[in-house]
């Protein structure tokens, strides 16, 4: 009866249901659990303190834990619901995810919007507040794959064009150098980062940047096109950094964050005696002592100082050796996933997430100015630790189609 049963499966069915990658899953797993642990051990004072005004922990110090443990659970449960999706389903989603974000996006500027820090960048929606600007990452990786796995069959034969035409005898330049190919990307790319910037959101306009140009480089867009807008980027974030304050200021507090010791300056320096307080092996787990009202945002953007104070350079250097095999394992996916699709997504998703681990970990240590960027798995908020498991759930949902025949 079980072999009938089997038989009865559609192909798309029975290739969904193979086994998933375990070396993934584990380091994801594993990465999730060292993370709550260090939620656990780097939240509790501040929640017994209830520092942050916008959250009453009614004095809880197990507050923060609890949240993101029900997340994380509920994260792991959608990870693995998501595996088990013919992630050929992906590519019709990937429109509505990216136009639900910029929705979402624009919403963060309605009565339902909720401020934080000094911006605006949170939704409030039947109670549960999260940033937009997460769905947007994914959404953009979503899009740029579905239709750069078709660019093979989408360019088809070069197109006449009229050269007695001045019009003509451009669109066949512009056409020849691959511009014209580029122009639905640009144009999504465009409205995302405007909305996003709207919001003073620089970090996840620098993560969309990323993810979108990982796609691209995959997909064998030529190699010309990177320099061109790797270099129009740079231009663009040199000059809202020059030119606004907010930039200036942060640039500032990186070269020397004793301009303002009691101000700006306060949590870098703080992060900084953390990680040398670690030493070679830490000061022990749960005895951090910067966590004691001294280093701000410790449970979230500056959590890995906490990392490096407890379990010193080696469990942070053991910390940063799991992303590494994580990142590593994904990209072998990549290479060998079935189709062009399940590539192009697992590079973003993977890309994604590295240049995340990397951000965060530059700032913390004062390698990179400041950017707001979390380290996933990690960092609290239960919101983005879920999306972080959905985006895993897809890497393994391409994983269990790698014994299948290659597809186009």
């Amino acid at each position: 009866m079980a072999r009938k049963a089997k038989r009865d499966l559609t192909i798309e069915q029975q290739l969904a249901r193979g086994p998933i990658d375990l070396p993934f899953l584990a380091l994801v797993l594993l990465l999730a659990a060292v993370g709550l642990i260090m939620v656990l051990s780097a939240s509790y004072v501040s929640a017994m303190y209830n520092l942050d005004p916008a959250i009453n922990t009614e004095g809880d110090p197990m507050y923060y834990f609890k949240r993101q443990f029900v997340f994380a659970v509920m994260g792991v449960a959608a990870m693995f619901v998501i595996s088990k999706i013919d992630y050929q389903h992906f590519r019709w989603m990937s429109i509505f995810v990216l136009a639900a974000s910029v929705v979402l996006m624009l919403l963060v500027f309605t009565p339902l919007g909720r401020s934080g820090g000094g911006v605006r960048r949170w939704v409030n929606i039947f109670g549960i507040r999260f940033q937009p600007s997460e769905i947007a990452k994914i959404g953009v990786i979503l899009y740029f794959s579905a239709r750069l796995s078709k660019r093979n069959s989408q360019l088809g034969p070069p197109k006449k064009w009229n050269r007695r035409t001045l019009v003509g005898r451009w669109g066949e330049k512009l056409d020849r150098v691959g511009f014209l190919e580029l122009v639905p990307y640009g144009v999504c790319l465009v409205v995302v980062l405007g909305v996003i910037a709207l919001q003073k959101h620089m970090s996840a306009m620098i993560l969309v940047i990323v993810a979108a140009a990982s796609v691209l480089f995959a997909s064998g867009i030529r190699l010309y096109w990177f320099f061109a807008g790797g270099g129009l980027a740079a231009a663009a974030l040199w000059f809202i950094i020059t030119q606004t304050d907010y930039m200036k200021a942060r640039i500032e507090i990186w070269r020397d964050p004793f301009v303002d010791p009691r101000g700006d300056g306060f949590q870098p320096i703080q992060g900084r005696i953390a990680i040398g307080s670690g030493g070679l092996l830490g000061v022990g787990l749960g005895n951090s002592r910067q966590k004691y009202l001294f280093l701000p945002e410790e449970h979230n953007d500056y959590i890995f100082a906490i990392v490096c104070e407890e379990m010193g350079m080696v469990g942070a250097c053991v910390i940063i050796a799991l992303f590494s095999l994580l990142i590593i394992r994904g990209y072998w996916l990549a290479i060998h996933a079935r189709d062009r699709f399940g590539t192009l997504l697992v590079v973003g998703i993977t890309t994604l997430t590295g240049m995340q681990v990397f951000f965060n970990i530059g700032v913390v240590t004062g390698v990179l100015p400041p950017t707001g960027i979390s380290l996933p798995f990690f960092s609290y908020g239960g919101t983005a630790l879920m999306i972080q498991l959905a985006e895993m759930g897809m890497v393994l949902s391409v994983s269990r189609q790698i014994a299948a025949p290659k597809a186009e």
